[in-house]
């Protein structure tokens, strides 16, 4: 069966829709009128390096089975699609014409996945034992997400690394890290065969007889996409330091016990929420993975470029971890720096 799939986010959301459009799908990516042109008249090129090969190979929208086109925000019709992917940061949920895109999407009651590293409201209602009133705290915009049935919403961790090239056009993107998705169930018998029937179309995918990285998984477990809380926790967000920001590598490896202890801190946690040992990532695989990262994170290239918001998962673990009564120093910490940085970055922008 063919599937329409509007993904709301042009950037890293035409990795998804490159994947969805090579087994055969149809894919509509949301962004700005200027980038929805450029991919309707020259289509998007997203660039993976396979296994074994020294070079990356560019995979174009034209060449592939299935559509991709682009539409503004405005122009969008939810109600025509299967699945809406939500594949912007969740600051960006909180302009105006986005507001209204996701109402509109909540009122016509279409699944959507989510592959953003901060859970969507609805997604967070789905897990037994939390106050959601509290975490509201954590997030932008929280009442974008009000109109949503969580049944209707699963998550998908956003594992592969990818970003636009300084000096390429807006519809190029480059996969740096080309880890797998990993999505959980709707528990929907119906909407759970659509992404086992991505899942399996996506996977067979082959180029010249080889396999395609960036593959997508699904799994029962609904706190498998939490995984990455632990990676963003002892990389990501300790990229952001007083004094400016650094690689992902030094902020894992410069202090590795440190590191360790706020992996295993929050991998214990989500263990606490119900998660099982097997659907967390060992510290050891992601330490030997952030070897090879060598930029700063997007969230600390965000907060030295004056960005005001940005996703607070950070905030959110640190939220849950009261609640469940517990924290850890070196998670508060970067919470208190982040606060400061953004307070000044919004003082800034007056």
């Amino acid at each position: 069966m063919t599937y329409k799939v509007l993904i709301l986010g042009a950037s890293y959301g035409s990795l998804l829709g490159t994947k969805l459009a090579a087994a055969g799908h149809h894919v509509t990516l949301v962004c700005r009128a200027e980038t929805a042109a450029l991919i309707n008249s020259r289509g998007t090129e997203v660039r993976i390096k396979l296994r074994d090969e020294d070079t990356h190979r560019s995979f174009h929208s034209g060449a592939l089975a299935g559509t991709v086109d682009a539409v503004t925000p405005g122009d969008a019709r939810p109600q025509d699609y299967d699945l809406v992917c939500l594949a912007m940061q969740e600051p960006q949920y909180a302009h105006p014409v986005l507001t209204d895109l996701l109402s509109r999407i909540a009122a016509a009651r279409i699944a959507c996945m989510s592959i953003m590293n901060m859970p969507p409201l609805p997604y967070m209602h789905r897990i037994p034992g939390l106050d959601c009133s509290e975490l509201r705290k954590a997030y932008t915009n929280p009442s974008d997400w009000d109109g949503f049935e969580p049944a209707l919403m699963t998550l998908c961790s956003p594992d592969p690394q990818a970003y636009r090239p300084p000096d390429e056009a807006p519809n190029v993107l480059h996969v740096g890290l080309p880890t797998n998705f990993k999505v959980s169930k709707f528990d929907d018998p119906k909407l759970d065969a659509m992404l086992e029937t991505f899942q399996d179309e996506i996977n067979a995918y082959r180029v010249d007889g080889k396999e395609v990285p960036v593959k997508f998984r699904v799994f029962d477990s609904p706190f498998v996409p939490f995984a990455k809380w632990a990676m963003l926790a002892a990389g990501n967000y300790r990229c952001i330091t007083p004094d400016g920001p650094r690689s992902i590598r030094e902020a894992v490896h410069d202090d590795a016990k440190t590191s360790r202890e706020v992996y295993e801190f929050v991998t214990d946690l989500v263990m606490r929420l119900g998660a099982e040992a097997d659907d967390m990532v060992p510290f050891e695989k992601y330490a030997k993975a952030a070897e090879h990262l060598r930029a700063p994170s997007s969230a600390a290239r965000a907060v030295f470029s004056a960005t005001a918001r940005i996703e607070r998962v950070d905030k959110l673990i640190e939220m849950i971890a009261r609640q469940l009564g517990t924290s850890h120093p070196e998670i508060s910490r970067i919470v208190r720096i982040i606060d400061e940085k953004l307070a000044v970055n919004e003082a800034v922008a007056g």
